[in-house]
């Protein structure tokens, strides 16, 4: 690239919120020098340059807006934190940096989520873990008694609720609605997290009982919403006496489909939900550490 191109590139921002977008730490700085306000908010999404590095994962930009006074408190029309920004896109480089200079985790948007409650229900297991080591509560609750457990179990977030129950989730939490999180997987028809559910609840009989404020059980609500596969997952439990945990290792399922190179369910459960593509195991690996090859990730 020329130097004149260069010079091109750069004049080409109309906003430093532009800069940051692009990654462009030197623009950044340019701007800012020149009158622009390292918090200046958009009129579209009244982000500020350190909500829009966030997003981005504009690491190098995120860390100069922090050196340079950033606000981390200030909140979209949403009542989004810079934190919940960088929870919702799993840019774990900028949480920990977010985390270092000292955000507060607990901050609650409009609906009263936290960023962990943000991070389970995207599906981003690793941003989840590094806010939970950060001391984050792992059982606080939105305005509606979710906690991050319910988001991970109504959006079928396997990996984030494997993640949560091992840092003490209590899964036998009820909501507002005295909806359990498998009354939420089950009507969101996420089987994999449903089997998850049961097989950790102190009795499988408990769980397909327990009733919600509307006395409707898990195969109720089921039923209701035409979720045949958990309909049929819990008639063979029923008719066969099979305890869940004796089925089947739920246990990070796309990395044991990697391992064993069976793209098929790899690519179905990606396309689902069910696991984030980065998602990490609990040794840390992602699915790249399991010998599957770089095209055959980029064609998902």
């Amino acid at each position: 690239m020329t130097t004149v191109e260069v010079v091109e590139k750069k004049q080409n921002y109309t906003s430093v919120h532009e800069a940051v977008k692009a990654g462009d730490v030197e623009q950044l700085a340019l701007m800012i020098k020149s009158g622009a306000g390292v918090n200046d908010v958009d009129v579209v999404h009244k982000f500020t340059p350190l909500h829009c590095a966030a997003h981005s994962g504009s690491l190098e930009c995120l860390h100069w807006l922090l050196w340079h006074g950033a606000d981390t408190t200030h909140v979209t029309v949403r009542g989004w934190t810079a934190a919940h920004l960088a929870a919702i896109r799993g840019q774990d480089a900028c949480m920990q940096a977010l985390l270092i200079n000292g955000v507060n985790t607990e901050a609650q948007d409009d609906r009263g989520c936290t960023p962990a409650h943000l991070a389970a229900a995207h599906g981003q297991s690793y941003t989840l873990q590094t806010i939970l080591r950060s001391g984050a509560n792992v059982n606080v609750s939105d305005r509606n008694d979710w906690k991050p457990v319910h988001y991970a179990a109504f959006h079928g977030r396997l990996g984030c609720l494997q993640l949560l129950v091992r840092w003490g989730a209590c899964i036998d939490d009820v909501d507002n609605n005295g909806n359990l999180p498998a009354h939420l997987a089950a009507v969101e028809g996420h089987l994999h997290c449903f089997k998850f559910l049961v097989g950790k609840m102190a009795s499988v009989t408990h769980t397909l009982k327990a009733r919600n404020d509307q006395g409707e059980t898990p195969r109720d609500l089921a039923e209701q919403f035409f979720k045949d596969n958990i309909l049929q997952y819990i008639d063979g439990m029923e008719k066969e006496g099979e305890h869940p945990e004796a089925q089947e290792v739920l246990a990070f399922p796309a990395h044991d489909a990697a391992f064993k190179g069976d793209l098929l369910v790899l690519r179905r459960l990606v396309k689902s939900g069910v696991i984030n593509i980065n998602e990490r195991d609990d040794k840390g690996y992602t699915l790249m550490h399991k010998d599957v090859p770089i095209w055959q990730l980029w064609n998902f």
